[in-house]
């Protein structure tokens, strides 16, 4: 296990490219409107023909540098550069306003890597144990886990229950377009030779996250102004020892959101800011007009959540936000198994990728302490310059996967998609991840039935008797349930009495 973990420390070829991936997600983060989704959707296009062990690492060091940087325009210029980072803002500009932005970069780089680590530390806890549990998974297991995935994933995305259902169920639609994996009988393709071989998701996420986003940028065109003075870079050494307790209590908030799929660092960060707001009685300055513990707790809170969604991604297969799901097709593309089997079959991988997160994480803070006036002017560069160049990268990537025309076209045919789907408030991970996980799906749930010797009703009652097809069956109930209003009116009530007696 440690002989794996060092191996991104000593492989000088997995050192570079962990260096260079964590500095382009650092750069990409701090471009606002840009999303660490779009920056490895990107990187996938553009790995998927690398071995296997160095793309999956590369992508792993640009989701940590994008987490990381999404910070520094919030800090800087007042805009986020991501959904996770709103909460910087609330303090990290007043910071900035002071002369103090060296030192607001500083905190949020020391603390980023602290909240890092201690997500990997429950990763690499609790990652065993799920493993060992995952060989006593069935076919309707994974079934169930699969269809838990999609409902999680949508119910927390933004827009309504009914939204993110109506774009999952289309997702699994596209994804049964082909041929049958068990039959070999042609679905969908209206005799169509071109879709017999099914629809590539990488050229969907190509263009669901990346397409669709310049469209959504279009209307900001312009340059970004900003005079912003530095200062001094490392904060006083007592506030590492004043905000530990601060530190671990937003550390197990951002693993814990970070393990419900879904949720994501926007989540985290703002929970973890309303927590600090109501447990540190004596902070460095009022919050809102620059206290740094404003700024601990959503950085720590986003750094660890990153920890908590790969716990599901790499023990169950579910992801836990976008950026988790792209990272499973990924993982897909290159032959892997993400999910309960991934730690039996392919261990070493699993000991490989907390190696290289560690040392992205290292590589955070050589980066974020040493270029904080690079990233100073990097935030500057115009959209009408940028959007172009991400353009070009989706359209080869999509080119590139089969040298096919045909999956531009696709891209491009999503990434309206994609566009009209966030004009209206519908989510797009639900549609990326009903492609996915459709097909899968649909042969598990198959094999089950198969199992149980054809009879329906002998799957449904199965599923009340196996333990673990208990335990996931009530989580998909829960989830179900969790939607509706009443239930959403009961959890208000009981949390306001929790939070009454409390106080």
């Amino acid at each position: 296990m440690l002989d794996q973990i060092l191996v991104p420390f000593t492989d000088l070829h997995l050192l570079l490219l962990i260096a260079l991936g964590t500095l382009f997600g650092v750069v990409k983060g701090l471009l606002p409107g840009l999303s660490v989704t779009m920056a490895v959707t990107l990187l996938v296009s553009l790995t998927y023909t690398w071995d296997t062990i160095p793309a999956i690492v590369t992508m792993i060091a640009v989701f940590y540098g994008g987490v990381y940087g999404g910070a520094r325009s919030s800090i800087l210029i007042n805009v986020p550069g991501s959904a996770s980072s709103l909460a910087h803002t609330f303090d990290g500009y007043p910071l900035t306003k002071r002369g103090e932005a060296g030192v607001a970069i500083g905190i949020t780089t020391i603390y980023a890597v602290i909240g890092g680590a201690i997500g990997l530390l429950c990763l690499a806890l609790a990652a065993p144990f799920l493993g060992e549990l995952a060989l006593g998974f069935a076919a309707r297991d994974y079934f169930l886990i699969m269809f838990l995935g999609l409902l999680l994933v949508g119910g927390l995305s933004e827009g309504s229950m009914a939204k993110a259902i109506f774009v999952a169920g289309i997702g699994v639609t596209l994804g049964m377009v082909g041929m049958d994996s068990l039959t070999g009988v042609e679905r969908f393709t209206f005799g169509n030779l071109e879709l017999k071989s099914g629809i590539n998701y990488i050229a969907c996420m190509l263009g669901l996250f990346g397409l669709s986003e310049v469209f959504v940028q279009l209307h900001n065109l312009g340059k970004v102004k900003a005079d912003v003075i530095i200062g001094k870079i490392l904060p006083p050494l007592i506030y590492l020892i004043k905000f530990l307790p601060l530190t671990i209590r937003t550390a197990i908030i951002g693993v814990v959101v970070g393990i419900l799929p879904g949720a994501g660092g926007e989540i985290s960060s703002l929970i973890a800011y309303d927590h600090a707001k109501k447990t540190v009685k004596n902070p460095t300055r009022p919050f809102g007009k620059g206290a740094y513990e404003g700024l601990v707790a959503p950085e720590v809170a986003v750094m660890s959540t990153n920890g908590g969604a790969m716990i599901p991604m790499l023990t169950l297969g579910i992801p836990g936000d976008a950026v988790t799901a792209v990272l499973i097709g990924a993982m897909t593309i290159h032959g892997l198994k993400p999910g309960p089997m991934l730690m039996v079959e392919t261990p070493e991988l699993f000991w490989v990728i907390l190696g290289a997160a560690l040392v992205s994480l290292i590589f955070i803070i050589v980066w974020g302490l040493s270029a904080i006036s690079f990233f100073a002017r990097v935030i500057l560069i115009p959209k009408y310059i940028l959007m172009p160049i991400i353009v070009f990268f989706t359209v080869i990537g999509s080119y590139g996967i089969n040298n096919s025309v045909a999956d531009v076209y696709w891209m491009i045919a999503f990434g309206v998609i994609g566009y009209l789907l966030k004009l209206y408030k519908f989510p797009t991970g639900p549609m990326v991840l009903g492609i996915i996980l459709g097909p899968q799906m649909d042969v598990y749930l198959r094999r089950a039935i198969i199992t149980e010797e054809g009879s329906v009703w002998g799957f449904v009652s199965s599923l009340f008797v196996h333990p673990i097809s208990l335990i996931l069956t009530l989580f998909v109930l829960f989830t179900l349930l969790s939607q509706t209003n009443m239930y959403k009116k009961m959890t208000k009530q009981l949390f306001q009495k929790f939070s009454k007696k409390s106080a």
